[in-house]
């Protein structure tokens, strides 16, 4: 999975009067959990641009001077009204221990059934998986190409040795809908089809009377 580098500073004081000083100079006040004793940091709130407006999954490596910590981004909090970040939560990685993540679904492919007039309903953009740092894929890849008209997607389908879904196994990923245009299409062949059974008996009947 790629990885983002953020550049900080540690904490000394973590009391509300320093936490609005550092808001007010561009800072953003940060905690890593998961070690011994969570690490408070700040950095700028530009660094996180690529972290947080993106719909990428990314590891974190937080350089805090000659300290370096990897970790992934557990929580954050926006202001409500200017959409300012707040806080924002990391968890930290070891390479030993399995992390719970959610990953980005890629759609790839054309379905039959799409080709067909139906429509692709996406369930899950993204699942939720279980692994170790390393096996952390940097999204999931789905294909749609075999799916026909109310044709789905079941997340069993996607299984993979490397990391686990944590997820019940009836989950639909996608699936493939009716859509009011193939319903209409389907109407008129029908129609049609009446049509053209209700006039042959009348040809019938008009050729002894010609005669």
């Amino acid at each position: 999975m790629k990885s983002i580098t953020i550049n900080g500073s540690k904490r000394e004081s973590v009391g509300k009067k320093s936490t609005k000083a550092l808001r007010n100079a561009g800072q953003v006040p940060c905690v890593i959990y998961g070690g011994d004793k969570p690490v408070h940091f700040s950095a700028e709130e530009l660094a996180f641009s690529k972290l947080v407006y993106t719909p990428n999954a990314h590891t974190v490596v937080i350089a805090l001077g000659s300290d370096t910590m990897n970790a992934v981004l557990q929580d954050i909090q926006f202001h409500p009204v200017t959409d300012r970040i707040l806080h924002v939560d990391f968890y930290q990685l070891f390479d030993d221990k399995e992390i719970a993540m959610d990953i980005p679904v890629h759609f790839i492919g054309k379905s039959l059934g799409v080709a067909n007039g139906g429509s692709l309903r996406k369930n899950k953009r993204k699942l939720r998986v279980k692994a170790l740092p390393t096996n952390l894929p940097d999204f999931i890849e789905a294909d749609v190409t075999p799916l026909k008209i109310g044709g789905k997607l079941y997340i069993t389908e996607l299984a993979n040795e490397s990391y686990k879904f944590l997820h019940p196994d009836n989950t639909v990923v996608c699936q493939v809908k009716r859509s009011r245009v193939s319903i209409d299409e389907e109407e008129l062949e029908e129609d049609e089809e009446g049509t053209a059974e209700g006039a042959a008996p009348a040809e019938g009947a008009a050729a002894p009377a010609d005669a």
